[in-house]
């Protein structure tokens, strides 16, 4: 499983392991130790010198893990290039994408470790629950798919068809969400375009982003996604919804 470990690399030395591992994008990169993290785009956002386990995995996406807490506390879902520098004697990884302009950028200031590991194709996964739950949960917690947006309703009826979640981004845009409980397809790709082009028609100008969230995708269907303009965003667990009771009311 272990294709490659250094223990506590120089700057050189990392450098050199990360455009192996990068240039192949076919292992599981994890780096941990002291560094700073710094993101400009859509906001801007710079995390303190502090001990992190930096991943990237094989397609490409990033995540940033703080020593407490499940989630990352930063993450590019999608990169368009991913490369390492040396800058003042210091790696420094930069993980950009185009659409939108991001930039997420480590600097590593002492490494205690890095490895690339062989990982086996991920086999077939399902979410528990429903699809229906799905749709309930992530209405509740639209955060989980991508901070700042807000669901403006679900199973809105198009031409195309009924749209699982419609929302607006932190920035005002319109955002269509198509779900899947499994590995998405070409399908899925396909109908998520229908609705994206349903509702551009009803709104007219500015832009209507569509994003696809399952567990996984398959390659052909991220291709035709990137393609299409379109994005996908991992969703492999979610929260139990807290059910409310109520008093029966006498009239």
């Amino acid at each position: 499983m272990i294709r490659e470990q250094l223990l506590a690399p120089t700057a050189v030395d990392l450098r050199a392991f990360l455009m192996r591992a990068l240039r192949t994008r076919d292992c599981l990169i994890q780096v941990g130790g002291l560094a700073e993290v710094s993101y400009h785009g859509r906001a801007a956002s710079t995390a303190e010198v502090g001990s992190y386990l930096v991943m990237i995995k094989r397609d490409g996406s990033l995540q940033i893990h703080a020593p407490k807490g499940v989630k990352p506390m930063n993450w590019q879902p999608k990169t368009d290039e991913i490369t390492a520098v040396l800058e003042e004697k210091q790696c420094v990884l930069l993980a950009s994408r185009r659409s939108p302009m991001e930039l997420v950028r480590v600097t590593f200031l002492e490494v205690q470790m890095a490895q690339a590991l062989e990982l086996n194709e991920e086999a077939g996964f399902l979410l528990t629950g429903s699809e229906a739950q799905m749709q309930e949960t992530l209405a509740a917690h639209p955060e989980l798919i991508e901070p700042g947006l807000r669901v403006l309703n679900r199973e809105l009826l198009v031409e195309s068809g009924g749209i699982d979640l419609y929302a607006q981004d932190a920035q005002g845009r319109f955002v269509v969400v198509e779900l899947k409980r499994g590995r998405a397809t070409q399908d899925a790709v396909s109908q998520l375009g229908r609705y994206v082009a349903s509702v551009q028609r009803v709104v007219g100008t500015g832009v209507v982003r569509g994003i696809l969230a399952a567990p996984s995708i398959t390659g052909p269907a991220r291709r035709e996604l990137e393609g299409r303009g379109l994005e996908f965003v991992e969703v492999n667990a979610l929260p139990l919804l807290k059910k409310t009771t109520t008093q029966p009311s006498l009239f």
